[in-house]
Parts: structure tokens; sequence; C-alpha cells
């Protein structure tokens, strides 16, 4: 990875989450991973456009660890008696709102900015959780975490190499990215306690995960410089120019959108990321009674 778990992690100065006494805070926090690892249904979208044999290999066992992860997920809500809830708007977004429109968008926007956001909120809840056994879930889920961002970061800069133009792009989107996650960040601080021993580091806590996403957006090549030394206008012009490129795709879906209307009563469902809650897999798996299956809780994902 072009940032090294060092760099990635955040001195808590040994604070903890108790799965107790901040049960709602832990179910709240493990609910937005459960979603974002739920999106790896969208990995099959990228995996048929994959540009050559050794990304098609890399995609089809990452979905296959998604996967693995949305149970590791439901079994860490089971064994803290916890259940699965929707996850935030913002989440959303970030997951499935900002998919990529070509590869260059999926491996920059979803793999290298998306999952080093997650990589960096999975090191807080591994130095922070005081509950073991997530614990060592999540120390074995976070190598497989690592090895998607390393994967994202080396195709992001192969597919800028000599392309002006979509470098340009790609940080005007990504310049959203971090827009969506300022604006998450201040939801959370606005309703959380600030005397807590964990949540009074949250602002700081922040800084560095935008201060993480930037100093990647530097080293794969997008920026050259800091972007406090960037105008808002030329950041406005970089996002006006990203949307603008999604133009002709736009107008295409509004002048088919009656066809899509008549259509729509004949529609397949809807995706797992809008039904997985009411799954019975999902119902089931949380459902169950705790330490059932947990000591094999993570052959899989290991």
């Amino acid at each position: 990875m072009l940032l090294t778990r060092a760099e990635m992690s955040f001195d808590f100065e040994g604070a903890r989450l108790d799965p107790v006494r901040d049960k709602d805070l832990v179910e709240w926090i493990l609910n937005q991973f459960l979603y974002g690892e739920m999106t790896g249904i969208q990995v099959g979208h990228w995996l048929f456009r994959a540009p050559d044999v050794a990304a098609a290999k890399f995609l089809a066992r990452q979905s296959l660890e998604e996967m693995q992860h949305v149970d590791n997920f439901l079994r860490m809500l089971r064994m803290m008696d916890m259940k699965p809830r929707p996850a935030h708007p913002l989440v959303r977004f970030l997951s499935t709102g900002m998919m990529g429109g070509s590869w260059a968008e999926h491996v920059c926007l979803e793999m290298a900015a998306g999952e080093g956001f997650v990589l960096v909120a999975f090191y807080a809840i591994i130095d922070t959780l005081d509950h073991q056994p997530s614990i060592d879930i999540l120390r074995r889920a976070v190598k497989q975490e690592e090895r998607h961002v390393e994967f994202g970061e080396q195709q992001t800069m192969r597919a800028i190499q000599g392309r002006a133009g979509r470098r340009r792009r790609l940080t005007g989107l990504h310049l959203v990215s971090l827009w969506a996650v300022r604006r998450l960040a201040r939801f959370i601080q606005k309703r959380l306690p600030a005397d807590h021993p964990v949540l009074r580091h949250m602002t700081a806590f922040l800084d560095h995960t935008s201060g993480c996403a930037e100093q990647r957006m530097e080293r794969m090549g997008l920026i050259d410089r800091p972007l406090a030394a960037m105008s808002g206008a030329r950041k406005a012009l970089l996002v006006a120019e990203a949307y603008a490129a999604k133009l002709p795709g736009a107008l295409i879906s509004l002048v088919t959108l009656p066809f899509r209307l008549i259509a729509a009563p004949f529609r397949r469902r809807k995706p797992l990321t809008d039904t997985y809650l009411d799954d019975p897999y999902v119902r089931n798996f949380a459902a169950a009674l705790p330490g059932a299956d947990e000591a094999d809780a993570d052959e899989r994902a290991a």
C-alpha cells in the first residue's frame, strides 16, 4: 500500500469502546460496516468489465471475501446482542451512490479511496473495541481490505498515466467523496457526547482520516499539492469537469426515462443493498443463538 499501517493508525491514548456501556454506538458503527460489505455485490459488475485476466481473478476473489465479511459483521452483532439496522444515508451514498461509471472510477473511488476510508476505520475499531472475539475477526479481515486498497491504488496509477484529463476528473469526484465524509463527520459530532473517552478524539480522528485520503491522492498522482493550497475555484472547476463528463450519459438516461417508466412494473427485483435487512439469510443469522458457531468464526476469512 502507498500508506503504512502506522501512517493510517490514530492514537486514541488507550481509550476503549465498551460493548455494554457503548452498545448503541458500537451497534451503529458495525451496521455502517455491514452495509459497506453488502455492496460487495457490485464487484460482479466490474468483474464483467475487468481489463485483463489478472484483474478478473482478483475481483473474483474479492467478491467472495466481501460476502465473508458480511457474515463477520453479522456474527459480531450477534455476539454482542446487537441487531442489523439500516445504514446512514451518507454511508449509502459513499458506498453505492459513488459507484463508478468506468473502470478508472471504480478502482480510484471505490477501492483506493472508499476502501481506504474503511481501512482507517477498521484500524480504529481494532485499537479501541473492548471485545476480543470481534478484534480477532477484524484482524483477519483487515488483511483482505489492505489487498483491496493496494489493488485500487496500483490500478488507479495505471489508469491515469499519461491521461491528464482523466486525472482531473477523478480528482473532482474524489473531492465529492471527501465532502460526503465531512458531512458524515458533522452528523456524528453533533450527536455524540464530547466527554466520552473515545469520542473526545473524534474531531482529530476525522481530520486524520481526511489527511490519509489526501496523502493517498498525492501518492497516486491525482494531485501535486495539498488540497489546502488549492483554491476553492480550482476545486469547483475540477468537480464541474468531472460531472460534465457524465452529462452525455445523463442525457441518454433522461431521453430513455419514459420507456424505463413503462417497463418499471416488469423490472427485476431491487438489489440486495436495498433489501438485505429483510433477507431470510440475514434475519436467521442475526437470530441464531450466540456462541453457536463462534469456534470457526473466521476460518473462511483467513
